[in-house]
């Protein structure tokens, strides 16, 4: 049986000296200050962009020229301009969703800095717990060493390293390995299929009459701490993004361990084709035409970003791939409106989380995200990840309504 190719990303933590840290600090700013110089130099220019050969000339002489970027290593550069480049590919694609690129702003952008060539990281396991890998003009230093990494730990997986991402979050410093293992494809998946609507009170309902919720994100001593780093942040008058406190890393671990149980309990995962950035967009509108509710509004774009449904089905995607299953997003209007079990639709039927089907000859009564849940397991959709053509150019028709 031919091996397959799967592509996965492993983040370490990395045990570096104070000097250490002040020279991967520099070379964050000076890829972030080359971003902007590529992004300068490619638009506020008459005529089309500039081209790639354009670009890799004009960073050889501002290497020449200018001090300060010769702390980013040649290869991290060009691979900040292949990097630029695919950004723009991405905006141009109308059938991607990526932003038009802009400039990056020191305090909002994330520090890192790409190392392409993995034979130049020369990993070395040290114990059980810790390795050893070369960084660009920062020398040797230690990383957390906490998952087999392929073509590396003898027995382990068969594969190799592609290369690696430093970057840097409120923990310091970690190593993102790239990473290509070889694995026989999954067998089908034996489970069932299950519906998930994602909500806010409840954050992931499932069709099968279970839910999925997650505690609190912050402990009360963790609101303190980030009540009185706020009054700091204020009082210096630096800009924060607004909304409400989430500690990132608990969410993240929610997301991991929720998604892992789902993709190895459920063979086919069905979720609402939404389009996120037009459901938080602002409503302030304009001077000439103000927007309602604004404020109202803003509180539920904040709860909604809070959730991270994106990442969730994202996470999803691969996971149930892995395992033989199969992610798929069907059509998300009037699955929260429309009784699962006789079809009728009636705004009116929903109340919170309270979903009263209006149709006198039904009357069914229920928790709203179990009903969207049930109604979104019913539908037909297009399949993102996974195996079999359940979403085989098929229309995005509601097939008919099953018995609950």
């Amino acid at each position: 049986m031919e091996l397959a190719k799967r592509r996965r990303a492993h983040a370490a933590r990395l045990d570096l000296s104070t000097a250490q840290v002040a020279v991967l600090d520099g070379q964050a700013h000076a890829a972030r200050a080359l971003w902007n110089l590529l992004h300068e130099y490619a638009t506020f220019r008459p005529g089309r962009l500039a081209s790639l050969k354009d670009c890799d000339e004009a960073i050889r002489v501002a290497r020449r020229e200018i001090d300060w970027m010769g702390q980013l290593p040649a290869q991290a550069a060009q691979a900040m301009l292949k990097t630029y480049r695919q950004a723009w590919a991405n905006f141009l694609n109308p059938d991607h969703p990526a932003r038009r690129p802009t400039f990056k702003s020191r305090s909002r952008s994330r520090m890192a800095v790409d190392v392409p060539q993995a034979q130049h990281l020369n990993i070395v396991r040290l114990n059980r717990r810790w390795g050893l890998v070369n960084l660009p003009k920062a020398g040797r230093a230690r990383f957390r060493w906490t998952k087999d990494l392929p073509g590396v730990t003898k027995g382990g997986p068969t594969g190799r390293i592609t290369g690696a991402r430093l970057v840097k979050d409120a923990y310091g410093w970690h190593l993102v390995f790239r990473t290509e293992a070889l694995a026989e494809p999954a067998a089908a998946h034996p489970g069932p299929q299950v519906g998930i609507d994602r909500g806010i009170t409840v954050a992931l309902a499932l069709s099968d009459g279970t839910n999925r919720e997650h505690g609190h994100w912050l402990t009360p001593g963790e609101k303190e701490h980030l009540r009185r780093l706020e009054q700091k942040s204020a009082r210096q008058r630096r800009t924060r993004t607004p909304g409400r406190p989430v500690s990132k890393r608990r969410a993240v671990d929610w997301q991991h361990q929720t998604t892992t149980e789902l993709a190895r309990t459920f063979s086919v995962i069905k979720v609402e084709n939404l389009s996120i950035a037009a459901m938080v967009r602002s409503a302030e509108g304009t001077a000439e035409a103000p927007g309602k509710n604004v404020r109202q509004k803003a509180g539920l774009n904040r709860s909604i970003s809070g959730e991270a449904w994106g990442r969730t089905v994202t996470l999803l995607e691969y996971k149930t791939a892995d395992r033989g299953g199969q992610v798929v997003k069907v059509p998300a209007p009037g699955t929260s409106q429309t009784c699962h079990r006789c079809g009728h639709r009636d705004a009116a039927s929903r109340a919170g989380t309270v979903f009263a089907c209006t149709n006198p000859e039904c009357g069914w009564v229920g928790h709203a995200d179990t009903n969207a849940a049930i109604n979104i397991n019913n539908a037909d959709g297009t399949a993102v990840s996974g195996r079999g053509d359940l979403g085989n150019a098929r229309s995005a028709k509601r097939q008919p309504p099953r018995a609950a």
